[in-house]
């Protein structure tokens, strides 16, 4: 099966029926060699019905056991929809406005977008990043003007109450990746670049105290924004700070506010949604819908 949808219209057109869909998803999962969620290494029987036998352990499974599919009673076409809704629309979709576009309650939507988010963590951006690699932070949560009086803070950015994202953008394939913190010290995120960033790399930074002993693990590079310097040279990091405008303008426009608990999965779709920017819609459908595997409860989402 090959499908390229350019519209919703297209999507249902090509996925008629329940077995359709089931079909396309064993297709992007296992690529025509199924492997039992049971025990990987038994041999798997073809039986009816889209369903299979694990030898192994004599278990019966489909395409959506050990997905974030498994056990839904929501039809897959209308999660289908909900992944082209949700990852074509370059600020995401809210889950009050999914609920009405595919007929499902509100609380149902909202758990369906947390499971595709939970996708949306997907392993085809986590390469180390080589060549330039610019870094920054941005600060997310809501406004003191927002707040009641007892809870104002009275300061902006990392002196607020705001929780901070470590972000960083490889400028020869335009990735990037971005990771909640507790707060911006070396501790929170040097493992995190160094884990990330190969050593021969040169990061550009700005010149937050922070980032004085980077020059130990790579080539170091800064711009002095304190000093309204924002280029010098090739060094820059206008790169992950369009990012963070995507970023804050999708929070803002779509969702308004998200907690700090559930920020790493925004932060995610969001992260996906700008690294397949060139893909076309088809593309990132299947990007996602490839990378399904594990499951995500609401016991789990809520705790």
């Amino acid at each position: 099966m090959d499908f390229d949808f350019k519209s919703i219209l297209d999507l249902v057109k090509a996925f008629p029926d329940e077995a359709t869909c089931m079909a396309y998803l064993a297709e992007m999962r296992w690529n025509g060699n199924v492997i039992s969620p049971f025990d990987e290494t038994s041999k798997v029987y073809t039986m009816k019905d889209g369903r299979y036998m694990c030898k192994n352990t004599k278990k019966y499974f489909n395409a959506k056991v050990g997905t974030i599919f498994e056990d839904t009673k929501i039809p897959l076409i209308k999660w289908y929809m909900s992944l082209y809704i949700f990852s074509s629309h370059k600020k995401g979709v809210s889950s009050h406005q999914l609920a009405k576009d595919i007929d499902v309650t509100q609380k149902t939507a909202w758990f369906m977008l947390h499971r595709l988010r939970f996708a949306f963590n997907t392993p085809a951006f986590k390469r180390e990043f080589d060549g330039v690699v610019e870094i920054d932070e941005a600060y997310m949560g809501g406004e003191d003007k927002n707040k009641h009086a007892n809870k104002k803070s009275g300061k902006r950015g990392m002196g607020s109450n705001k929780t901070a994202v470590l972000g960083m953008k490889d400028r020869k394939t335009g990735r990037v990746k971005a990771q909640v913190i507790e707060k911006r010290s070396s501790e929170n995120i040097y493992p995190i670049l160094i884990s990330s960033i190969e050593k021969d790399s040169i990061v550009v930074t700005d010149e937050a105290p922070v980032y004085d002993k980077l020059n130990t693990y790579f080539s170091h590079g800064r711009v002095t924004h304190s000093a309204k310097q924002y280029v010098n040279g090739m060094f820059h990091t206008n790169g992950i700070e369009n990012f963070w405008s995507h970023l804050k303008r999708g929070v803002d426009g779509i969702y308004h506010w998200v907690s700090k608990e559930h920020l790493q999965s925004y932060v995610d779709e969001f992260t996906l949604r700008y690294n397949t920017r060139k893909f076309t819609t088809s593309g990132r459908f299947d990007l996602v819908l490839s990378n399904v595997a594990g499951r995500l409860t609401y016991k789990e989402l809520i705790g």
